[in-house]
């Protein structure tokens, strides 16, 4: 293996190295939500066909 004879390691050299690396890799950033209207317009519909369901039952019954 090689030795790190160097009496004076570059102490901010890490730093610069971890900076650089932050720089070019910004945070994700956050995931697009899911539209909650069309969730609430299937439901409603559902509730809708279901209604006209029991009323056409309850009326030719």
């Amino acid at each position: 293996m090689a030795q790190n004879n160097e009496p004076n390691p570059d102490p901010a050299g890490t730093t610069q190295h971890f900076r650089r690396f932050v720089d070019e890799n910004p945070e994700p950033e956050e995931s697009a939500r899911r539209p909650i209207l069309p969730l609430v317009l299937a439901g409603v519909g559902g509730v809708l066909v279901i209604g006209i369901v029991v009323a056409l039952v309850l009326a030719f019954a």
